[in-house]
């Protein structure tokens, strides 16, 4: 990988290609944490460290981050992006990466999960534990670390500062929202309603998980936020589709292809099927959700599933993806830039009646 300020072009062809590179980036920017003059790092420090992020960082599908490099890509309708626009793309990439892998290093905790991305979560390692806390932290503050060595003295520096930091509000308030809904040992569905799905969804996952990609992309090709409301917009209600279609995966999607074996039900979660339920059942039905809702008990599953399945829930949720998708669209083709539609075209059709 060349360095940041070498002229000339990158060429970035396929997909493997664009991985391939971004991976390469991970490198670089972890061996840069360990050079930060505001830690002396001892050895024992070091490959902690080193450990935790490959632990954590870069096990996921990356899409997040790589996203922010394909939009750039697009933002700059066909020129050949320079070395030095590659990587800054795939830093910011990257620091979205950091920012879920804080996410959800404390998120296992609080959920006390067990198993994450097909391996222990990390406060399950041995000699972890709650130093899994404090790590999660410390992912956290490497994202500043990160934009100041590389994004610093440029004009829109400020902006991904405040990006970051609202995003992280929004998902931490999301979060909230989420746990004292499902507070443990308070198993009331009557708080599940299709308001509150919407806000936890919106605030937990649409903002990081769609927008802000989006936004770094916006902000390296020189673009103002402030006018790009509409898309901010467009960009949550495609996040909310994507959280429906997870939920509506969890129990209809095949394990074999989703890569594990749904248990909202068994957890009590706000899903959309179980409002879409509450919203259509009848009273002996709601009785019946009432009572096996949240057991983990495959027979308690079953009946939750044959609700589901009597009230048509399979052909709700295909209406629901058609008119959110014809939603979508017409939304997206109303904007003024070619190049910004591209972006949230391709968002929509990596995600459009996918499997998993």
């Amino acid at each position: 990988m060349a360095a940041a300020g070498t002229r000339g072009a990158m060429v970035v062809g396929d997909e493997g290609d664009l991985k391939a590179t971004f991976r390469q980036v991970y490198g670089r920017l972890k061996s840069e944490l360990f050079e930060d003059a505001a830690f002396d790092y001892t050895d024992e420090a070091r490959q902690w460290i080193d450990r935790m992020l490959d632990y954590n960082v870069p096990g996921g599908k990356l899409n997040r981050g790589i996203s922010v490099i394909d939009s750039y890509k697009l933002l700059k309708e066909g020129t050949q992006l320079s070395n030095e626009e590659v990587f800054l793309g795939c830093a910011l990439g990257w620091c979205i990466e950091w920012l879920q892998a804080y996410f959800l290093v404390l998120d296992d905790i609080m959920d006390n999960s067990h198993t994450r991305r097909g391996q222990l979560c990390w406060f399950r390692v041995p000699k972890v534990g709650l130093i899994a806390v404090n790590d999660g932290i410390l992912l956290r503050n490497h994202i500043p670390q990160i934009l100041k060595r590389h994004f610093k003295g440029k004009p829109y520096y400020v902006d991904l500062l405040d990006l970051f930091n609202e995003v992280e509000f929004q998902t931490a308030s999301g979060q909230m929202l989420d746990l004292i809904t499902t507070h443990e040992g308070e198993k009331d569905l009557s708080k599940y309603t299709m308001t509150v799905y919407n806000r936890i969804v919106q605030y937990k996952t649409a903002y990081y998980s769609f927008y802000l990609p989006v936004a770094c992309a916006l902000l390296l090709a020189g673009e103002n936020l402030d006018n790009f409301v509409d898309v901010k917009n467009i960009l949550v209600e495609m996040g909310t589709y994507f959280q429906v279609q997870d939920d509506y995966l969890d129990c209809f999607g095949d394990p074999e292809v989703i890569g594990k074996i749904g248990t909202d039900i068994e957890d009590f979660k706000c899903s959309w099927l179980v409002v879409q339920a509450l919203e259509r059942a009848n009273e002996s039905q709601i009785k019946f959700l009432l009572d096996n809702y949240g057991k983990s008990d495959p027979t308690s599953v079953a009946k939750v599933k044959s609700i589901y399945r009597d009230l048509d829930l399979q052909n709700v949720f295909s209406e629901y993806e058609r008119t959110s998708y014809e939603r979508l669209i017409s939304a997206i083709e109303a904007l003024p830039s070619k190049a910004v539609q591209d972006v949230l075209k391709s968002f929509l059709h990596k995600i459009y009646k996918r499997q998993k």
